[in-house]
């Protein structure tokens, strides 16, 4: 008899357990990129993708000191239009990117830190809107590689969103 997504959610490995050498993750996780002012963020972990992906609902390219820099703003919660964060960040790259429709973009790459669980460490990410997407970030292969392995079963094996995390926006 096939088991519930519940049970297997019981039954999984805690993010903590590493598993020839790697930390276990679900498809889906939340992660933080403090730098950016982002105290929490839902993002599918995607290894089909190679860069990961950020959310920005406005772009705006500027020179700041001799470098091209990227402001962008972002709604980090789904279906909550409400809560925006404004970024700065270095541009690290513009590349094209083909989506998984098959549709090229030039998007902005920046780097920033990223907090998954108990682990920071530099990433890379374009920049896009994902308005009509589920999730405001993917997370790519290439911020998984050497890191993590992802089991498809289970979800926030790094833990839950801090219930303060956006209480300051909040009515």
């Amino acid at each position: 008899m096939p088991i519930t997504k519940r049970e297997a959610a019981s039954q999984a490995r805690p993010a903590t357990r590493p598993v020839d050498g790697h930390t276990i993750l679900g498809w889906r996780e939340w992660i933080a990129i403090p730098s950016l002012g982002i105290p929490a963020i839902k993002a599918k972990v995607d290894t089909g993708a190679r860069t990961s992906a950020l959310h920005a609902f406005y772009i705006e390219a500027f020179r700041e000191q001799g470098r091209e820099r990227v402001r962008f703003g972002m709604h980090p919660l789904q279906n909550r239009e409400d809560i925006a964060v404004d970024c700065v960040a270095d541009v690290l790259d513009q590349r094209l990117v083909s989506d998984s429709g098959g549709h090229t973009e030039m998007r902005y790459v920046i780097k920033a830190p990223i907090r998954l669980g108990d682990q920071e460490w530099p990433a890379e990410m374009t920049l896009t809107n994902r308005d009509t997407m589920k999730f405001r970030m993917l997370l790519g292969r290439s911020a998984l590689w050497g890191r993590y392995l992802v089991d498809p079963h289970i979800s926030y094996a790094a833990g839950r969103l801090p219930r303060a995390a956006y209480r300051k926006h909040r009515a």
